[in-house]
């Protein structure tokens, strides 16, 4: 940590096995990025991460993980490798993980092994993955089995809103309306929904994190000086967003640029500590 600055938790990063994507999604990854060859030091070395994130200011960071065997590339056993990274530093590291229920015999037993594994939380990718948040209420009841184990285990799931521009996702899966009944459905669930919905859904996420006690919305992807255009009103829900880069993803920049942008928007200190820290640091406390 940077002595005069306060404490920041980055919710949203992805260090990934790289090894493990398709070519096509590995290309857009690459794509314009000077500081590639830093990604794959990083990914290869949770300790050289971990110096990164002192030099970035970063006191913790969830780590972004899913299966999506589909349209990225990533088997069941990516979960694996993330709690594997995160042992290096579990009180830093926050491993988030994914159960599809398409590619494991017991979604419910599955996420029960991954909260023994240290995995954190739970990301769903509607447009990677293929399927509705909400699509257990039209039979697909392996993932009502995945939400209910994720509930009992007090484990958050973070359920990606908004556009994606990989080759083969299916973008009507993730706008924000669709989590609404996860919300109804298991009320004592912690529910984030990655990106608030940008960039066409930004209102839908408003309203549902206003709505529901347990929905909270990551900022991460949103562009800082376009914060206040896609959330004029972010302070009313400041309890309730966490603050997240999306980096290294398509067209994201540095952690430390971006933070400093955020850090110059017309938000009271109180709000910005809030989303900056407190929130994430309420909803994921620190492991030894």
């Amino acid at each position: 940590m940077t002595p005069d600055a306060s404490p920041v938790i980055d919710i949203h990063i992805h260090i990934q096995p790289l090894h493990m994507f398709k070519p096509h999604a590995l290309a857009l990854i690459q794509k314009g990025r000077k500081d590639y060859p830093e990604v794959q030091r990083y990914s290869a070395d949770a300790k050289l991460f971990l110096k990164f994130l002192d030099e970035a200011g970063i006191e913790r960071a969830g780590l972004i993980n899913y299966v999506s065997p589909d349209v990225i590339g990533f088997p069941p056993e990516v979960n694996d490798w993330i709690a594997d990274y995160c042992s290096a530093d579990p009180s830093r590291l926050l491993a988030f993980g994914s159960v599809h229920p398409k590619y494991v015999p017991d979604a419910g037993a599955e996420v029960d092994r991954l909260a023994k594994l240290g995995i954190r939380g739970l990301k769903v990718h509607p447009s990677h993955q293929l399927f509705a948040p909400n699509a257990y209420r039209d039979g697909f009841g392996p993932l009502a089995a995945m939400y209910d184990r994720a509930q009992a285990n007090r484990m958050p799931v973070m359920i990606h809103t908004g556009t994606s521009i990989f080759p083969g996702a299916r973008n009507g899966y993730a706008q924000p309306m669709l989590a609404d009944d996860v919300s109804i459905d298991f009320p004592d669930l912690v529910v984030i929904l990655a990106h608030g919905g940008r960039p066409l859904w930004m209102n839908e996420a408003f309203f549902l994190v206003r709505r529901h006690p347990n929905m909270y919305m990551d900022i991460s992807g949103i562009p800082p000086q376009r914060l206040m255009e896609y959330f004029p009103r972010i302070e009313e829900i400041a309890d309730k967003v966490l603050w997240g880069t999306d980096w290294p993803g398509p067209g994201v920049p540095g952690i430390r640029g971006n933070m400093e942008k955020f850090r110059a928007l017309p938000i009271s200190a109180a709000a910005q500590r809030k989303i900056l820290h407190d929130n994430a640091a309420r909803l994921f406390p620190a492991r030894a």
